[in-house]
């Protein structure tokens, strides 16, 4: 039956080359292919798009005012779509009230367990709320921390208050607030401040406001300590205040009052079986589960059955190592994703079309069976379900493969084969061709006797632990999901030896007016040549400035105020969409106008310019796998592993850095992970330290010295199991990264 597919006719999104697909419904479909091959332009260009907009049009258009806005996908015909609901890496963010507890809703289960049963009774669900003035701590407004003074910024210990010991702005010696200090007569002037005694060093920071009479100022004054001080003048005042002052002398610490719990005594005094609902959004979610399955009170058990339903859900997926409390900030990509994913499978509804983007990103390779079960459970009750994915292991639960390319940018835009995964593994494509093709363990590491070691540390879940990194090498350091790599690397390490350099896929600085050429640093010498050539100014060829489009502004496109309808943006119909005035095009530079130029790839722009400049800057984002972007893409249209592939291309020539690379495989195709490597190799014989935490063999069987750790997430992980080359790692019994990549040489 027809009506079984999804019909994709002549698709043509991006660099789609008319397209035409038929994709089974209710079952798993996966789509791979090189980065930058069009599976996004099929997957969430054209599918997921056209059903946003079919879906708007059913409401009404002062609805559809406050609806996400999409626009008509380039494509003959679309036929049998569903609802779709795309499950996305962006990370959840939020703001400090935004918990996994939130998030997810368990919570109010949780607020409205404790409303019915806790002792003693309180009120209604939201006195347990942090974010309810009912329930939360006045003091920090249930956030559980303040904004407070940093006291090393603001004194220095080493100094007396004669010598200047006092930072502060404002402070210095001779001036009013300095000799109002010293007036006091409660602190011996020549005495250094680290010999102060505990009261006399409260004093000089914390005491409150008192009316004290001084023999040396010979008049009455208010007293009060320099952290009071500071906050009153500052922070609590209802004045705008100086951002860069504020940050160079204020820290966040805990709550003083409740002691970072968010929520006021009296919530935290009402408890269920001993436990505040405080306590129990603290324990890690395995944890919780056993703690629930206790409450044997039988009016309860329904709600109890149903928060212990929610978290199993999380567990399943591989979130078990999470706690309620932790703050939806702090989650990976990966981990936002999952969460996401969990929160679909308490939907009643069928036949809706989930659409996955990597969804196997940050997840040990022990951990994606959890992954593969959530996913066929979704098939299972009657949904359709579409996913984006490089990893072999996914691609085995697929009811059908479609791989696009054949290579990437102008150079794919095709089917290039679609069937069975293990037909797929037979294909002549290059997809096919990774699957077949296996690395071999790195034989004969570097070798290095000195090393980076930090400060033994017990942040977060790890065991007490210092991290030694081997000078001049390439570290990976592996671990199961919540294992502490990302604490123990990102924070540990890169806090006590400030000058690493983190290249990690947080979005670059970008806007729909800059590109890789202007990111690279390229611009103005493109422009130069240009005006050089052409003997008029170099202001010309910038759509920022006097080469602009006078209609859109140098935008492209002009937005048109329907009244009640959507406002429509359309292409400019003075510049045709090409940003510049037309006299700008009339300019050639080596037979190209600067339209034509923007438009070529960056391997293509490589060979065509000639200024050494621009040729090796071109050549180090070749080499780094950006070689199908055209110079002229706008960079917040870019994913997290572009983005972190353009910072890594601004690299290449540095020498005797440490980087750390923050899973750089993410959104590789298998044939890319090549390139990774390379690049790595470049970086370490150039003189610099490389320390990647990464999940994926293939890099870790070529680095030259591992670091394992776990053995599990959470207060089960935190230990480093293992400090060695990858041929020492296969015979760790401990490790689970070793049982991987074991099977990984034998597979």
């Amino acid at each position: 039956m027809a009506a079984d597919f999804i019909e994709i006719v002549g698709a043509r999104e991006n660099n789609l080359r008319n397209v035409n697909l038929s994709i089974p419904k209710r079952k798993i479909s996966i789509f791979t292919g090189v980065s930058g091959s069009g599976k996004s332009s099929i997957v969430f260009d054209t599918i997921a798009q056209e059903a946003g907009r079919q879906l708007n049009e059913t409401f009404s258009n002062m609805a559809r005012l406050f609806l996400p806005r999409y626009s008509q996908p380039e494509a003959d015909s679309i036929e049998n779509l569903s609802m779709v609901i795309s499950v996305d890496q962006k990370r959840l963010g939020g703001n400090a009230r935004s918990t996994l507890g939130t998030i997810s809703d368990i919570n109010s289960l949780l607020r409205l367990l404790f409303s019915r049963f806790a002792d003693p009774h309180i009120g209604y669900a939201n006195s347990y709320s942090f974010n309810d003035p009912a329930g939360m701590c006045m003091e920090c407004q249930g956030i559980g921390k303040i904004i407070t003074l940093d006291i090393n910024a603001a004194v220095d210990q080493e100094k007396s208050l004669n010598e200047g010991a006092i930072l502060l702005p404002g402070y210095k010696i001779g001036g009013w607030p300095w000799k109002m200090i010293i007036g006091t007569e409660f602190f011996d002037a020549d005495k250094k401040i680290k010999d102060y005694s505990e009261e006399e060093l409260h004093k000089l920071m914390y005491a409150k406001a008192e009316k004290i009479k001084t023999k040396a100022l010979d008049f009455n004054m208010t007293y009060e300590g320099l952290v009071e001080r500071f906050m009153r003048s500052n922070l609590r005042a209802e004045k705008d205040t100086d951002k860069e002052k504020m940050e160079k002398y204020t820290i966040m610490g805990t709550c003083p009052v409740c002691k970072g719990k968010r929520l006021n005594e009296t919530t935290l005094n009402s408890k269920l079986n001993g436990y505040s609902i405080h306590d129990l959004t603290e324990f890690q979610i395995n944890e919780l589960i056993a703690i629930l399955k206790g409450f044997n009170d039988e009016t309860a058990q329904p709600i109890v059955n149903s928060i212990i339903q929610r978290l199993q859900n999380l567990v399943d997926i591989g979130l078990e190592y999470l706690s309620l409390n932790r703050e939806t900030s702090t989650l990976s990509g990966g981990e936002s994703q999952r969460v996401k994913m969990v929160k679909h499978l308490s939907s009643s509804l069928s036949d809706v079309c989930y659409i996955f983007d990597e969804p196997s990103i940050g997840l040990h390779s022990r951990d994606i069976h959890r992954l593969n079960e959530l996913l066929e459970k979704l098939r299972d009750k009657g949904n359709t379900v579409i996913v984006v994915e490089h990893d072999p292991n996914v691609m085995r639960i697929a009811d059908a493969v479609f791989d696009i390319g054949p290579k990437a940018g102008t150079h794919g835009g095709e089917v290039v084969y679609s069937g069975t995964f293990a037909g797929l593994k037979q294909a002549e494509t290059l997809t096919g061709q990774c699957l077949r093709e296996k690395f071999a363990l790195k034989s004969d590491p570097r070798k290095s006797d000195e090393f980076f070691e930090t400060e033994k540390s017990s942040l977060h879940n790890l065991k007490n632990v210092s991290l030694r990194i081997p000078k001049g090498v390439f570290t990976v350091v592996t671990g199961v999901a919540g294992s502490g790599k990302s604490t123990l690397v990102n924070h540990v390490f890169a806090t006590q030896f400030p000058d690493v350099i983190r290249v990690d896929q947080s979005a670059v600085n970008a806007n729909i007016r800059s590109n890789p050429a202007t990111y690279a640093g390229i611009m103005d010498d493109i422009r130069k040549a240009f005006a050089s050539e052409n003997s008029v100014s170099a202001g010309l060829f910038s759509y920022n400035s006097e080469g602009a489009c006078e209609k859109c502004k140098g935008i492209g496109t002009v937005e048109i105020n329907l009244s009640f309808m959507d406002k429509a943006e359309v292409t400019c119909d003075v510049c045709g969409g090409k940003r510049y005035k037309q006299e700008v095009l009339h300019h050639l530079y080596r037979e190209k106008n600067i339209i034509e130029v923007m438009d070529m790839t960056i391997a293509d722009a490589a060979e065509f310019f000639e200024q050494k400049e621009i040729v090796s800057k071109l050549r180090d984002m070749v080499d780094v796998g950006l070689h199908y972007m055209t110079l002229g893409q706008p960079l917040n249209t870019l994913s997290g592993g572009e983005c972190q592939r353009l910072k890594l291309a601004k690299e290449l020539r540095k020498k005797g850095n440490i980087y750390i690379l923050d899973e750089p495989t993410t959104g590789l195709h298998m044939s890319d992970i090549k390139n990774i490597l390379t690049i790595i190799t470049k970086l370490v014989e150039s003189g610099n330290t490389v320390v990647t935490i990464e999940h994926n063999m293939d890099i870790i069987k070529n680095a030259d010295w591992i670091i394992d750790l776990g053995p599990e997430g959470g207060n089960k992980g935190g230990e480093i199991l293992f400090e060695g080359t990858p041929t020492d790692l296969l015979k760790n019994e401990r490790s689970l990264t070793a049982e991987e990549l074991r099977e990984s040489l034998e597979g």
